[in-house]
Parts: C-alpha cells; structure tokens; sequence
C-alpha cells in the first residue's frame, strides 16, 4: 500500500513549454492590443532611446544618436546604445514578453536608473512583424567592447537564427534593426511616412534623432521655450495649437507641475462643447508620444481644454496608448484641475474682460466646477450669467435686486411663470438648465443672509389679486360650467387678477401636480390589480389649475356666455392655449381636448348664432379693439 502511495505521488510525466504561433500572436496585436500598425515605429524609436539611456547611465559622454534610413520596402534604424552581446540576443530577443527593463541580465547594476526607460512591458520588436516579414538585428555590446558583434534574423513564422560576425561588421557599439515590409505593408515603410511618423512620436525626445538628414527633434518644447513677452509665448502657443489641434485657442493655461513630473500647456477651446463629448489630450511619455486620446487626464469639469504635455511620473497601459488608472495618475488629474482653477481666480481678480469672453462660451464647465467648490462659486459669483425675470444677469447683481430669489427647477416651470411673476414684481431665476438650480440652491452658503426659495403655482397664486367678492359671486355659474369642463384632464379653475392684460389665462402646476396625473393616467390604464396598487398611492398635492385673468376682455365676454356648451369650447379653449404658451407637453388627453375646441369653434363660427357673443360684448367691455384680447378668438 505504501510503494503505491509513493508511486502515486511521483509526476506521471515531465512538465512541457507552451508553443506560440507567432503569426497568430502578431494577428492578435494588430487587431486587438494596438490601434494601427503606425505604433512599429514607436516601439523600434523606444528601444533605441533607452539603449542610450541604459548606456549613458554607466558612460555619460556616450554619443546619443538615432538614425533612420527608408527606401524600397526597407528600413534601417540605427543607435549609439549600449547594444547586445549574443547571450544577451538569446535571452532577450529570442524569449516572448522577457524585457530588459525588468531585472539585470543587459542592466547590471543599473536598476536605479530604471525609470528613465519608456519601455515596460517588454513586448518590444515584436511589434514590428505587424509590418514586417522579416528582421535582422545586428549588435554590439558596449559593456563587454571584446565581444563580437552579433546578429539575430527572426521571420514571422516564428523562426530565427543567431550567429556572430566580424568586428569589422559593427565597429562601435550600438544596434541596428534591419526591417522588410509584408506584403500589402510597404507604405508604412515609405521615407515620408517614415518622417511624419518619427515626428509625430518623436518630436520631443531628449536625444538627436534624424529620418535621413531630416531631424526628428524640436526642443525645448513650445511651452519650454524663452519668449520676449507674454504676448509673444500666447501668439507663439497660439500656432502650436494651431497647427496641432486645428484651432486658435481663446486662451493657454500652464501646467507645469513639478513635483508630479508634468510640463505642458492647456488650450481653451473657442466655441462651446457638450459636458458629454469627452475631452481627448495628447500625452508625451520621457518625451515619447504616448496618445493622442487620453481621457481621464482632467476632472470632469475641465471639458472646455484640450491639454499636451510631458510626463514622467505616469503609467501606460500594456499597449502604451493609454494612461494607467491609478492614484499617481488621481493625484495628477487633482493637480492639473488646480492649475486650471488658478487661471480662472487670476482672470477674475485681474483680468474681467478676458474673463467675461471666456464665460461667454463656457459658462457650462465653471458652473459644473462650482457645484463642487464653494470658494470658486464665491469668486466666479459676479460673472456667471443665468437666465433671469429681469434678464440675462449673475446671481450676485439678481440677489441685490430681489429680498427673495425665487427659482424653477424646469424650463417648462419658468415659461409659465416668467411673465406674470415679472409683471408681479416677483423676481424668477430659470434653474432649468443644467446645474442652475444646484447653484441658486447653494447661494446661501456663499452669500450668507440670502433667502432663496422653489417658486410653486402656490406662490405665483398668491402674488396674484383676487376678484372682488361679489363680482366672484356674479360669476358662479360660468366658473361652476368651466370647473365642470376641465375636471376630466384634472385641472382646477381659479379667477385672478393680473398683468399683463394680453394674457387671457395661465396654466399652473408643479412636480407633485404632475406626478399625481401621471398616476391617475396610469390607474386608467392598468389592469384590477395594478389600479388598486396605484389607488393606494394617490397624493394628496393640489391638481393643476387654470388661473383666468380677469382684466382680460376675452375671458370678460366669456363669462358673459349663456349657452353652456359654448362656454366649455371656450375653456377648453383657453386651457388649450395656455398650455401652448408654456411649452408644455401634451398628455394624449390634452391633444384630444385641443383638437376638439378647434373643431366647436369652427362649427360655432360657421352654423353657429352669433347673437351669443353680440350680447356678450354688450355686457362686457364693446370699447376694446381686438388687439387687446390678447390673440384669443
């Protein structure tokens, strides 16, 4: 039993290697992990640049050169870095996903300089076969100079050789990188496409890089660079976003952030943006391109910038086009949305002008930001506009007229009540638009002894005069026919007195109104069980009411009605109406309403007796003309 025991405990067979179908593993790079087959030269301009830097950590007077030569199909990249020895060449080009970065074998002792190498996922030349059948890598070391040099030719399906070459091959150290296009590739590997490329990535990295005599390099970078005056840094920012965003900038922002290893500069766009469409920045990495794309670069809020900038504290992803979610990165979106609330403190403190230009076009993201940030909803108080009963103003010159500063939370609300509360004298703040009520909500916290409140048809009814009593009375039985008429859509009938005249009738309600009609709406509708489901949650909030302006010489001539069934049309009527002023949607049962008062006027005025309004005039006001109706009937 034990002899069994121990047989059983013995492996029934030796471990094996997983086998890579290169072909398949490039397909899945170019399909999935990298966006174009543009990103072979990022990768074959990555291992160069930190050949140089691998090198220079240990000989700092190493010469820092990278070539490019493109012709017929070919390329050739060539670099003064630390190079390969043929061990090396088996152990790092020859095994899948092994980096140099990431221990010693080519970097002995050289661990604390690893964070000077753009490359960390050691996929390296790899990327290459996306392009290209077939490479050959010629090397030599320069920390073992009595090696021989060394080269390494790989296919894409999968095989390679290794031999050793002459020292005359390679007389100095460094590595050159032979590519042959695949068919169907071959203009990837074209010189202009080859420049525009090594521009593109390459463009601020820190060593002398060439396409042919063509330089790839332009530092300092535009943000970097001295300027006679500050005029002169904007026109000269101005063109570099330009020429690389396509459009003029309202503003520059510095981004310079030390600590977090930042150096860039934020570009204000000049039209509006949708907070939705999300805002894309360019990132260079130890001055490589990175992405043109990265989105979580800025808070939210910061929608109205488009940003580029060198960084060399951030983490890229495995594909190296896109940025790491991390708290480094947390930290940096932090510290770059403080450069940006920096600018827009100084504009208010010393510039209102280029201030008041900017918030013409994006008053949106600083009430977003506001929302959030007490102190900024404190400075930006004086500047930011809102839609108002006394016209386009900010909440701090709106409280100063207005004791009490009422708001709606829709448009539709303010619609409603615009005119008559400005008529009244009662002061309205449209909250309808996105984040306005948030902010009028929280003007107490930032201006303290100001009273706001949500206006409700409670409140625009009471600010409104009533009819005098017997006059009320007198009219009993028109208003008893009209509360009749309009009891089946749920609204109430209320008679006031008002300015404007023109104004024949106002519809009024508010969110409890409305939910409470969509309930019945619903209990209509709804099977035995779901109608007492729904009938045990009928509110008790007031429904919406018709409020009928009695100065108004048409409501007075309808009142004066004495064929009920005229009477209804003509509430009907001004409900209907009503509803259209405030630009309201219409319930199904409203459209029904409207389309029958339409068709009873038309039959009335066409068979009807006219007698019926001649008497009415008589008893109303005959003086009026008819433009003092208010374009009723």
């Amino acid at each position: 039993m034990d002899s069994q025991t121990s047989q059983s405990s013995q492996p029934s067979q030796s471990p094996h290697t997983f086998q890579v179908d290169l072909r398949g593993l490039v397909d899945l790079l170019s399909h999935h992990l990298y966006s174009s087959p543009k990103v072979y030269l990022r990768e074959l301009l990555q291992n160069a640049v930190d050949a140089i830097t691998a090198r220079r950590a240990e000989q700092p007077g190493a010469p820092a050169r990278v070539r490019l030569y493109a012709e017929a199909g070919t390329l050739r990249v060539e670099d003064t870095g630390v190079g390969l020895t043929e061990a090396d060449v088996h152990d790092l080009l020859a095994t899948i996903g092994r980096s140099s970065k990431r221990a010693d074998p080519i970097a002995d002792g050289l661990q604390e300089v690893r964070s000077d190498f753009l490359g960390q996922f050691g996929i390296g030349l790899l990327a290459c076969f996306v392009v290209a059948e077939r490479i050959r890598v010629v090397s030599r070391s320069a920390r073992t100079p009595d090696a021989a040099p060394v080269e390494w030719t790989a296919s894409d399906d999968g095989s390679y050789t290794v031999r050793t070459l002459p020292h005359e091959a390679r007389p100095e150290p460094g590595t050159t990188v032979h590519l042959v296009a695949r068919a169907g590739a071959g203009e990837w590997l074209t010189p202009g496409r080859v420049l525009t490329l090594a521009r593109d990535f390459g463009s601020l990295l820190p060593y002398d890089v060439r396409v042919g005599d063509e330089a790839v390099t332009d530092l300092p970078a535009p943000w970097d660079r001295p300027y006679p005056s500050p005029a002169a840094r904007r026109v000269a920012l101005a063109r570099h976003c330009h020429d690389l965003f396509g459009f003029t900038p309202l503003d520059t922002i510095g981004l310079d952030v030390p600590l977090a290893g930042i150096r860039g500069v934020a570009y204000v766009l000049p039209s509006a943006v949708s907070p939705a469409q999300r805002a894309t920045h360019r990132v260079h990495l130890k001055g490589m391109l990175l992405t043109e794309r990265a989105e979580q670069l800025l808070p939210d809020w910061a929608f109205f910038v488009r940003c580029v900038l060198d960084t060399d504290s951030l983490r890229p992803t495995a594909s190296r086009e896109a940025l790491y979610e991390d708290e480094t990165l947390a930290a940096v979106r932090e510290a770059l949305g403080e450069k940006i609330r920096s600018w827009l403190t100084g504009l208010a403190a010393g510039d209102p002008e280029r201030l008041a230009a900017f918030l013409s076009v994006h008053h949106l993201g600083v009430k977003s930001l506001a929302r959030h940030d007490r102190e900024m909803l404190r400075t930006m108080l004086p500047w930011l506009p809102f839609e108002t009963t006394d016209g386009r103003l900010s909440l701090e010159e709106f409280a100063l007229r207005h004791p009490v500063v009422h708001f709606t939370r829709t448009v539709e609300e303010y619609r409603q009540v615009a005119p008559i509360a400005s008529a009244q004298g009662v002061g309205v703040v449209n909250g309808g638009y996105t984040y306005d009520s948030e902010l009028v909500e929280a003007l107490p916290s930032v201006r303290p002894g100001t009273v706001v409140a949500e206006l409700d048809a409670d409140t625009v009814t009471a600010h409104l005069d009533s009819v005098d009593a017997a006059e009320e009375l007198a009219l009993s039985e028109f208003l008893a026919a009209a509360r009749a008429t309009l009891d089946a859509v749920g609204c109430d009938i209320v008679l006031r007195a008002f300015h404007p005249l023109s104004v024949p009738a106002l519809h009024l309600d508010d969110r409890a109104a409305r939910h409470e009609q969509a309930r019945a709406e619903a209990e209509e509708q709804a099977d035995d069980l779901w109608a007492g489901i729904l009938g045990s949650l009928r509110g008790s909030a007031p429904r919406a009411r018709l409020v009928l302006n009695h100065l108004n010489p048409l409501v007075r001539r309808i009142s004066s009605l004495r064929d009920p069934e005229l009477v209804g049309t003509a509430t009907e009527s001004l409900y209907g109406q009503a509803l259209l002023m405030a630009q309201r949607p219409l319930r199904p049962a409203d459209t029904a309403l409207l389309n029958r008062s339409f068709i009873g006027l038309l039959e009335w005025a066409t068979h009807g007796d006219s007698s019926d309004f001649d008497d009415a005039g008589e008893s109303g006001d005959s003086g009026t003309t008819d433009d003092s109706t208010g374009g009723g009937f």
